[in-house]
């Protein structure tokens, strides 16, 4: 064994931090693409397909696709938003306006 790490332990080493560098790098970038993405409180009534169709113009998903984004990144099981909710969209936000208040269906 000693002799297997004194031939490959550079090899052994440089792996080791490639893949922690990886890791690290991975970490990070998931973090700043979500606080790019627009915030939105969710009100009565609301629901995702009827957040999806209101952000229609403002991204580049289909109604489906929004909804199961917003399912994944924001740890939402079977569509269910309550009034109250923040959840994360995939829409980039504004400089000056990270959290939207959507409007009641009444």
């Amino acid at each position: 064994m000693k002799k297997l790490w004194n031939s490959y332990c550079y090899a052994i080493i440089l792996v080791f931090l490639s893949i922690a560098g990886s890791l690290i790098l991975s970490f990070q970038l998931e973090d700043q693409e979500d606080d790019q993405y627009m915030i939105v409180t969710v009100n009565e009534n609301d629901s995702l397909w009827g957040i999806a169709e209101q952000f229609a113009e403002e991204h580049h998903f289909s109604t489906a696709e929004f909804v199961q984004w917003m399912e994944t990144h924001n740890g939402i099981t079977n569509g269910k938003i309550h009034p109250g909710d923040t959840v994360s969209i995939p829409v980039k936000a504004d400089e000056d306006q990270y959290i939207t208040e959507l409007a009641s269906r009444e």
